[in-house]
């Protein structure tokens, strides 16, 4: 559905990051929540992963919403020499991700989806996060706040999780969860007119 002969945007993420980014943009948008199984399927690497859960948000969300709609979707995942680190299930399980991460490089992937009618274009924006040693006491002490436990790594470079990245090498946006520059690029060309 248009508004007033303007194209709609629907944010297909009930991540308050993702809509919190976006409003950067300053174009009005609504968000629908998708309900998408985000296992990943055996021998899955991570772009394929990250691109295919974008895609199935987007298709979920598209399905419910009018036809006139841009539906724009993302996932999020951390990768750690090819393993794919998602949201932790329990705090044993974010202590767990945040030792593997300590002291290493790792990328964090963005799969992002823009659904226009039959159309969906779908790219995957990367960037490596480097972390500094990391003791038990600084593991239990983060943990212990909550924070990790619903974020991909088991942690939030937006957040307390800050503290522990000593390099970005590309887009911080991307880490916290939506590439903005890949989004501008998508729905100008999309056809929306951004400020």
């Amino acid at each position: 559905m248009s508004v007033d002969g303007e194209i709609e945007l629907v944010l297909a993420s009930a991540s308050p990051r993702r809509r919190a980014l976006l409003a950067d943009l300053g174009l009005p948008f609504r968000v629908v929540a998708p309900d998408v199984d985000e296992s990943p399927r055996p021998s899955e690497e991570a772009p394929t992963l990250v691109a295919r859960l974008a895609r199935a948000k987007a298709q979920a969300v598209a399905a419910v919403v009018a036809d006139a709609a841009v539906v724009l979707a993302a996932d999020t995942l951390v990768a750690l020499d090819g393993a794919v680190l998602g949201k932790p299930v329990d705090a044993a399980d974010a202590r767990a991700m945040l030792r593997r991460l300590s002291g290493t490089r790792h990328q964090v992937l963005t799969g992002v989806a823009l659904s226009e009618g039959h159309r969906i274009t779908v790219e995957v924006a990367t960037s490596t996060v480097a972390f500094g040693p990391l003791s038990d006491d600084e593991i239990d002490d983060y943990v212990a706040t909550g924070e990790p436990l619903d974020k991909a790594g088991a942690y939030a470079i937006q957040g307390e999780g800050d503290r522990f990245a000593t390099i970005v090498d590309g887009t911080y946006d991307n880490v916290v969860g939506l590439p903005l520059a890949l989004v501008r690029r998508l729905l100008r060309d999309a056809g929306f007119q951004l400020p």
